[in-house]
């Protein structure tokens, strides 16, 4: 992970969100920087990771917020861990490869993580969609060459795309991310933002990056960092 979770966390639609759910939440930086955006939601999380999972409700904890709905499961059982729709917003930053595709690593953690070997995108979406209101919303932090099959994955499920935006490393880059965000049984209709541009031409942070980490120049870098070594790219629980 570089900026997935960072990004993600700040696309998200928080205006007014009670209830949230990240599904396969990890170590919890996507959950960390979504209260840290709005310190009144109720926040739970599904992850399959026992270790990641105590990791995740640490964080939490030492930032004075509630961890007790922090779970331990995979997230194909989401209906048996939560209610039906009970949260207003569920994110998730899922494996962004399918299974078979590419070098797999020998850690089976790892492997999960990377590629769809255990949690597939369809399985995200169900799960999404069981956990969120009607009228709710899903977010989501995606590969570019995956879009059409988020979208249809999305739609199947219930959720109608409403708002789409794509990160590229550079101005004259192509995407390298997609931000995805539906309604659960929304009306048609897709608004697609500016491009989303993470470092200049001469490769210093854009400014949106630094209003995003909220630190100068020297001290976006040193967040980067941070966030790569605390919250590797994983599976959802």
């Amino acid at each position: 992970m570089s900026s997935d979770s960072v990004l993600l966390a700040d696309f998200a639609g928080l205006s007014g969100v009670r209830r949230a759910c990240d599904l396969g939440c990890g170590a919890g930086v996507l959950s960390v920087l979504i209260l840290a955006r709005s310190p009144g939601i109720s926040l739970a999380g599904i992850e399959i990771q026992p270790e990641a999972a105590a990791l995740c409700r640490k964080n939490l904890a030492a930032n004075g917020w509630d961890a007790s709905k922090i779970l331990t499961g995979d997230l194909r059982d989401h209906r048996k861990l939560f209610g039906a729709g009970a949260f207003d917003l569920v994110v998730c930053n899922p494996p962004y490869f399918p299974a078979g595709s590419g070098d797999m690593p020998a850690d089976p953690a790892l492997a999960a993580a990377r590629s769809e070997t255990v949690c597939t995108l369809a399985d995200v979406c169900r799960a999404a969609a069981f956990l969120c209101r009607n009228g709710g919303a899903f977010a989501l932090v995606h590969r570019p060459e995956r879009l059409a099959e988020v979208m249809c994955a999305m739609s199947e499920a219930g959720f109608a795309p409403k708002r789409l935006r794509l990160a590229c490393r550079r101005p004259d880059s192509a995407p390298s991310l997609v931000l995805i965000e539906g309604r659960r049984n929304g009306k048609p209709g897709l608004a697609i933002a500016p491009s989303l541009i993470l470092y200049q031409r001469d490769g210093t942070d854009s400014d949106e990056i630094k209003r995003i980490y909220h630190l100068d120049e020297r001290g976006c870098q040193d967040a980067r960092n941070a966030f790569s070594r605390g919250d590797a790219h994983r599976q959802p629980g």
